[in-house]
């Protein structure tokens, strides 16, 4: 177990390694002066000039990658070339706001998936099952910010439940907390939900099918206890897989759904920095999300020793 922990933590530096280097080089390679953007077309050749020495970006691109990787290992992510502040401490800030709504989404989507799976499974070739099926099917095809609109029709402007968009710190209290969080959650999740309902309906079908389980029906076991008791773990193990994938994907998916409902997580400071081209903290959110989506996999691939006996080392 530790030797495949260091391994894993071995690949995870690695891949952080190289995906900053990818990060840096795209944003480096990008047509257009930063400088001159920041001007102006009316600006003169010394003012833009002067403007790339204060900003680092007359020296050589290797230096500027080296420079910005050790602020990296330090938490720092350098100052925006737009507002002139510190990177990290407002994408920290933003990132809380996308954790909260991911892991929310997250917990929508699990809840949702293993009943609707089980269920599907169980009752396959039935009507209800194959209506289940059918319709889990067809919320996978509905993007999320089309799931995020109707959801505002339904319980913002027609029932007035909830609010349409923003969001509310949990400091400013439990209400208006949850009120902004339900809709972006649950247009996040539901979909999600859907596509993991699907592989769980997959698992537990394949589970069935084994002789063990079998074997637990010989016992005396009902063919529903049998699965509770000895089919579930053993589906666990492509379900965690996926989940991991879709956990990753959520933080892609959030940029959508935080511009639609205008919440401000990471992925509205990304489309922000995007558009004032602050190159620099385009960088740190960039490599902030893919260390998060790297973190994830390394979780997951940890869960895998502690669902799956066969994969802890012998002592």
């Amino acid at each position: 177990m530790v030797v495949r922990l260091a391994r894993r933590a071995g690949i995870f530096v690695l891949t952080a390694w190289v995906a900053s280097i990818i990060v840096f080089t795209l944003l480096a390679i990008l047509p257009g002066d930063v400088a001159r953007t920041m001007l102006g077309v009316q600006a003169t050749p010394e003012a833009v000039a002067a403007l790339r020495t204060e900003l680092g970006l007359d020296r050589p691109a290797p230096l500027r990658y080296l420079d910005w990787l050790g602020g990296l290992l330090r938490g720092d992510l350098g100052v925006s070339y737009v507002t002139h502040q510190p990177i990290a401490p407002e994408v920290f800030e933003h990132l809380q706001v996308s954790l909260i709504l991911v892991v929310s989404a997250m917990i929508i989507a699990i809840c949702g998936a293993f009943p609707v799976g089980i269920f599907a499974a169980w009752r396959q070739g039935r009507p209800d099952g194959t209506v289940i099926s059918a319709l889990s099917q067809i919320a996978v095809a509905v993007p999320g910010f089309l799931a995020g609109l109707l959801l505002v029709i339904v319980f913002a402007v027609t029932l007035h439940w909830l609010p349409a968009s923003g969001w509310a710190a949990p400091i400013e209290g439990a209400g208006p907390f949850l009120s902004h969080l339900i809709l972006p959650a649950l247009a996040l999740g539901l979909i999600q939900g859907a596509i993991l309902s699907r592989y769980v309906r997959s698992a537990v079908l394949d589970i069935v099918a084994e002789d063990f389980m079998r074997t637990a029906r010989s016992k005396g076991l009902t063919p529903f206890r049998a699965l509770l008791r000895h089919g579930l773990r053993n589906a666990l193990i492509p379900v965690v897989t996926v989940s991991g994938i879709e956990l990753a994907a959520l933080f892609v998916g959030a940029i959508v759904i935080e511009t639609v409902f205008v919440v401000p997580g990471i992925g509205s400071l990304l489309v922000s920095a995007v558009q004032n081209r602050d190159l620099i903290e385009i960088q740190g959110v960039v490599m902030v999300i893919v260390i998060m989506v790297l973190l994830i996999n390394l979780l997951v691939d940890l869960l895998y020793a502690v669902i799956d006996p066969r994969l802890r080392s012998a002592r």
